[in-house]
């Protein structure tokens, strides 16, 4: 029988109706692994290539032909606005198949919740924390809604590996198998991979299946890119009645295309879309611009959604990571992004954003600075966020994406899961703890001292007790914990105002205003008019003027060595890449001047002053920090540096002890135990202040640290 042959009978007629010529490679590879094996799935193709029908069209054929005596499905996803627009497309075959689908998060009613847990079927979907919830709270209903269960699915399966939510997910998965006693097929979906191998070990985790990722030879859409840079407006040395602003330049690249501008910080959010009202305003033209990010009320979020989606007008929304992953946006004509994205992982998600339709994704990079004096040492007039872009961007090119980096000892993790499991079960002797979560692919690096120190801590800090039979259960503290609504989400979130005007909630901040205050949120000025701060609320008023914004950046990246070479490749070749406008082309060449004036090709030490130096031997964030600490045992008399990225700075030292140093560490045997951490290096969790230090220095060494790479890199 053919692929199309297999699937049930409504599926064909839908295809037809659809005047689908016919399945798309990945979709029949797909079908081939759900038909006739029981191993995981792993679809790992680009945007806009079949991957939520390559995953279901096989499955609800599997459940239409042997259903199920409980829910079938659960999926999985990192959003609730990714849950609650995924399955528009498939809606119709759901319907004809009777099978229906099931929200369950915390906007979703009771009353929908207790009709599936009186007759479970069908699909449901959830997030991590809501799951984590169910299993702490609901354990018997868990047991009767997962009883049948066949498939798990796992949507942006990129977002979660490597990451806090990804290892709690994993040790979740888990848990429900030994509740249950089945062992479901795993499927993952990603248009944004780097390491399929590492992917599909973290897919397989605890299920002892074998993972297939089909190879269709399926190619990322066309791309059209541009990178343009443009000194701060009042710094241009030219007639400036000829020069047009940074915010005209942007106004223009948005004018009349449907299009996210996106920037890694809320608060250049706001600048950027207040600045293009204001453009559109002078030049008396609508008002298309809308903000999505963390700090907008979800209502106000879903708002922008439909009407991205729904609207005809050319709009514009300013985001942050928020609109990276795939909610369904309509056809986005252009993305613009502001500054430097993260990785190429980032870029990638954000160029297959647009082009649904055309064919050709479309981006344009835009970057804006301060024009800097001639006396600048030379390492801070080089634009390194400019500079890193067009590494990105040539790395895209190369078919690279960053690969994912493996927790091996997630103990803030381990902290949270224990109290969750001592939560639903009430009493657990060690040994049982030890053997239900050690046992976990989650946990499995972690070993049986480590887990009986963090034992100890929690009973030394209150939040597990000893019973007369030598079990554990809970203790005061920690019942204040885990009994806390912020328990079952295991990411920072910041204690939160919520900002009014009237009674409807416009956003949030992470700090109080004060009375008379004026900022942005949301595209708009708002003056505080009254602030309560017993029940959290900021109330305001529409101001006018463009004060400031009220954010701080996005937080940690660990660059990888290959986008650090990538990098010097660009600086010090006569390279022209043709994405480059006229003002990217003319601050390349400048940048090549400088670094050609300081020999950053092939010097590895420069002098900043008599006592100072710099090294540049261009390792990414692992392999950097391993020599920093390794330095800080070798020269223990030199005065720590704040580090200036890609350089390391390094004080109270001469250039031969430094040279003798870096030739020490090429012929030695160096590794972690010549390391000597600062005090304050570790690693930040929302649970890791349960954590001993000890076991924090431990995690904080392998996440940012790599002794094996760094020796390598500066053998070469």
């Amino acid at each position: 029988m053919s692929t199309f042959d297999k699937l049930a009978p409504f599926i064909q007629d839908y295809i037809y109706r659809n005047g689908w010529e016919e399945l798309r490679e990945i979709q029949v590879a797909a079908c081939d692994v759900i038909f006739n094996t029981d191993s995981n799935l792993l679809i790992a193709t680009p945007t806009a290539s079949g991957k939520t029908e390559a995953a279901f069209l096989p499955v609800i054929t599997k459940l239409y032909n042997e259903p199920c005596e409980s829910v079938g499905v659960l999926y999985i996803a990192p959003l609730k606005a990714l849950i609650n627009d995924q399955f528009a497309r498939i809606e119709e075959l759901l319907r004809e198949a009777y099978i229906p689908v099931t929200k369950w998060h915390g906007d979703v009613s009771a009353t929908a919740k207790n009709k599936l847990l009186k007759k479970p079927s069908g699909i449901l979907q959830t997030t991590p924390e809501s799951l984590e919830a169910m299993l702490m709270r609901r354990k018997e209903q868990a047991v009767k809604l997962f009883s049948d269960l066949r498939f798990i699915i796992i949507d942006e399966v990129h977002n979660f590996i490597g990451e806090e939510r990804g290892t709690q997910l994993i040790s979740l998965l888990e848990r429900l198998q030994k509740l249950t006693g089945m062992i479901p097929v795993r499927i993952g979906l990603s248009a944004t991979l780097g390491d399929i191998e590492g992917a599909e070990d973290w897919l397989n985790g605890g299920t002892e299946r074998k993972c297939i990722t089909p190879d269709t030879g399926v190619k990322r859409r066309r791309a059209v890119v541009m990178v343009e840079h443009f000194y701060e407006f009042a710094f241009q040395e030219k007639d400036k009645k000829n020069e047009i602003s940074f915010y005209d330049n942007l106004y223009e690249l948005t004018r009349g295309k449907k299009s996210i501008v996106f920037s890694n910080a809320r608060s250049e959010v706001e600048k950027n879309i207040v600045n293009l009202k204001d453009v559109a305003k002078k030049r008396g033209e609508p008002d298309v611009f809308m903000v999505h990010h963390g700090s907008i009320s979800a209502s106000d979020r879903e708002f922008v959604e439909e009407q991205m989606r729904l609207s005809d007008l050319p709009l514009v929304t300013g985001a942050t990571v928020t609109l990276e992953l795939g909610i369904d946006l309509g056809d986005l004509e252009r993305i613009i992004q502001v500054g430097c994205p993260k990785s190429v992982a980032s870029l990638s998600q954000r160029l297959g954003r647009s082009g649904r339709r055309s064919g050709v994704s479309e981006m344009c990079f835009l970057f804006e600075e301060e024009k800097r004096s001639e006396s600048t040492e030379f390492y801070k007039a080089i634009n390194w966020s400019f500079i890193k872009c067009i590494a990105l961007i040539e790395l895209y090119r190369e078919n690279y994406i960053e690969p994912v980096l493996p927790e091996r000892y997630p103990f803030g993790i381990l902290y949270h899961q224990t109290m969750s499991f001592l939560y639903s079960r009430g009493e657990a002797s060690p040994e049982v703890l030890a053997q239900s979560l050690l046992s976990e692919y989650a946990f499995r690096f972690v070993t049986q001292e480590d887990y009986k120190e963090l034992l100890r801590y929690l009973l030394k800090i209150g939040h597990i007790e000893r019973t007369e039979n030598g079990g554990f259960i809970l203790g005061t503290e920690g019942e204040k914990i885990a009994n806390h609504y912020d328990f079952y989400s295991v990411f920072e979130s910041d204690v939160e105002y919520s900002v009014r005007e009237g009674s409807h909630e416009i956003g949030t901040l992470t700090r109080l205003m004060q009375p008379d205050t004026t900022f942005v949120l949301g595209g708009k000025s708002w003056m505080v008019t009254e602030i309560d701060k017993e029940n959290k609320n900021i109330y305001v008023k529409s101001a006018e003027g463009k004060p400031p914004t009220v954010w701080d950046g996005t937080g940690e990246v660990i660059e990888h060595t290959r986008v650090l070479k990538k990098m010097k490749e660009i600086i010090t070749t006569d390279c022209m890449y043709p994405y480059l406008g006229d003002g990217a082309k003319k601050r390349l060449a400048e940048i090549r001047q400088v670094a050609a004036g300081a020999g950053l090709e092939t010097k590895e030490i420069f002098e900043i002053s008599p006592d100072t130096y710099g090294i540049s031997l261009w390792l990414g964030t692992r392999a950097l920090n391993s020599l920093d600490y390794i330095l800080n045992k070798l020269l223990p008399d030199r005065k720590f540096a704040e580090p200036y990225w890609p350089f390391l700075i390094v004080k109270n030292v001469t250039k031969n002890e430094l040279m003798d140093a870096l030739d020490y560490i090429r012929k030695n045997d160096v590794t972690e135990s010549d390391y000597i951490v600062p005090k304050d290096a570790k690693t930040f969790g929302k649970y890791n202040d349960f954590v001993p230090e000890n076991l924090l220095i431990k995690q904080y060494v392998d996440r940012y640290t790599d002794v094996v790479e760094m020796k390598e890199e500066i053998s070469l």
